[in-house]
């Protein structure tokens, strides 16, 4: 019978490794905890793309 290797990735939040696949209900995190903390980021716009607003970007027809 030929093993299946484990496919182990670092959580975008802690670093820790943690397996990639369905039996990882957090993945790509390691836990819950580091998924809820990301979800807490987003969530307060702090991975937004800090830029200013031109002229260009306005609709005319308002």
């Amino acid at each position: 019978m030929e093993s299946i290797k484990k496919r182990l990735v670092a959580c975008p939040k802690c670093g820790n490794l943690s397996e990639f696949s369905p039996n990882n209900a957090f993945r790509p995190f390691c836990s819950e905890r580091c998924q809820l903390i990301d979800l807490g980021v987003w969530a307060t716009e702090g991975y937004s793309i800090p830029e200013a607003i031109t002229h260009d970007d306005l609709d005319d027809q308002a």
